[in-house]
């Protein structure tokens, strides 16, 4: 992904301040602030772009993106600077919205609120949806960034070769499977592609799998305070019947495990013809793709629904006063609506504020790729991601329930009434407190 044009012009002027010199300032604020993603790739080039471009606006401000890897990557590497201490602790982070737990529980954390005190409309510019996973005991604890929710991707090259309107995606879970099955070579000779229907189950299998237990019926996965889960709950347990269907019974998906990361290659080699993915892949599945290619919602069954997911800026307590309006200020003008629809634009995350839709060049860009704006529309349907205390642990318990039905080792109801207690003996402690 090349940075585009506006980045090489002057920084925009809203959040910047304009008293400050031109010249490099006396004094400068470092920000240390860690970022999940491999040094060195497309996101890493975009982003230290943006730092560039905001210093040479705030002279007195360095914001300095350390690449940590993945996201489980970044939050362990967080705590562990975080903890020791000394000039090499990260000032900010880009981290899962889902770590606020995580984090709030250590007692690291700036709130918004404190952050921003005085402005009280600013946090109300982001699309609620984005904030429900940031807000503990009345406050917000970060400022959504680089946020998504999963759609379906469908081939419309294979839908016209079997028959199928390729230009309406499956409206519902019996035409989902439907469409799949007509899809898959297995069934149908005839058919371009190998499988019907690809969803993911590594990864982030937990967050794919949950748009099947909204759309079933059961809103959450787990309790707003993040101390209790419902991972047993009739509603989850369908959602997980009709995913060990598809590949077991209806046999239009890959038994087994199908991996989060190979699944777009599988899309775009005609391996599957539809896929569930984040709408972060939409910017990979436009430069790649050698066809037609649909986006859509997810299929309704009871309701319509999906989870929101994706990353959150974080400011963090071993700053200074100076240092959190330098973060602020860089906060503020990263998510402004013109920044949020260029980072729309280049990665194919959803820009946060209904504002940024409203600049011209994201409302030019999805006139001419209406698929980018499938996700926003689908925020309406949306609710939060699965967020506990202790959640890498509680989200791990889940996964592991979820491989264990796909991998035919316990039924579904079995897997999860484990999964079930064993979350509730790690938050046992924290429903005690």
């Amino acid at each position: 992904m090349q940075r585009r044009d506006f980045l090489k012009a002057s920084a925009l002027p809203l959040f910047t301040a304009a008293a400050l010199p031109t010249a490099r300032a006396a004094y400068v604020i470092e920000l240390p602030m860690y970022y999940p993603v491999a040094v060195g790739g497309p996101i890493a080039k975009i982003l230290d772009g943006y730092a560039e471009q905001f210093h040479k606006a705030n002279p007195d401000v360095v914001v300095k993106p350390i690449y940590t890897g993945s996201y489980q990557d970044t939050i362990t590497k967080t705590l562990t600077a975080l903890r020791s201490g000394g000039g090499s602790a990260p000032k900010m982070a880009v981290a899962l919205a889902v770590d606020v737990f995580t984090l709030f529980d250590q007692g690291v954390l700036v709130a918004a609120e404190d952050l921003a005190a005085g402005d009280k409309g600013w946090l109300k510019s982001f699309y609620p949806a984005f904030l429900a996973n940031s807000q503990i005991a009345g406050k917000t604890w970060s400022v959504p960034f680089q946020r998504s929710t999963p759609v379906l991707y469908w081939n419309k090259a294979a839908f016209k070769a079997v028959g199928l309107n390729p230009d309406k995606a499956p409206a519902n879970w019996d035409e989902m499977r439907d469409m799949a099955r007509r899809l898959t070579k297995l069934h149908n000779p005839s058919s371009p592609t190998d499988w019907g229907l690809q969803i993911p189950t590594s990864g982030f299998p937990y967050w794919l799998f949950q748009g099947l237990a909204i759309e079933n019926g059961q809103a959450r996965l787990a309790s707003p305070d993040g101390k209790t889960t419902y991972f047993d709950a009739p509603e989850t347990i369908g959602a997980m019947e009709y995913l060990v269907d598809l590949s077991r019974k209806n046999k239009v998906m890959p038994e087994g495990i199908i991996n989060w990361g190979t699944t777009p290659q599988d899309f775009f080699q005609h391996r599957c013809a539809m896929m569930w993915t984040t709408t972060g892949n939409l910017t990979n599945v436009k430069s790649n793709a050698k066809f037609d290619f649909g986006v859509a919602m997810l299929p309704a069954h009871k309701r319509r629904g999906a989870p929101t997911g994706g990353g959150n800026l974080y400011v963090f307590n071993n700053t200074t006063d100076a240092e959190r309006a330098a973060a602020l200020r860089f906060i503020r003008w990263v998510t402004s609506p013109e920044m949020a629809a260029d980072w729309g634009i280049q990665t194919g995350y959803v820009a946060t504020s209904p504002a940024a839709w409203e600049t011209p060049r994201l409302k030019d860009y999805v006139a001419g790729f209406p698929q980018a704006a499938v996700a926003r529309d689908q925020l309406k349907y949306a609710e939060p991601e699965l967020s506990t205390h202790d959640n890498q642990r509680v989200t791990k318990v889940f996964n592991d329930g979820l491989e264990a039905a796909v991998t035919a080792q316990k039924t579904p109801a079995a897997a999860l009434k484990e999964a079930q207690a064993t979350a509730e003996g790690i938050l046992r402690r924290y429903r005690n407190s």
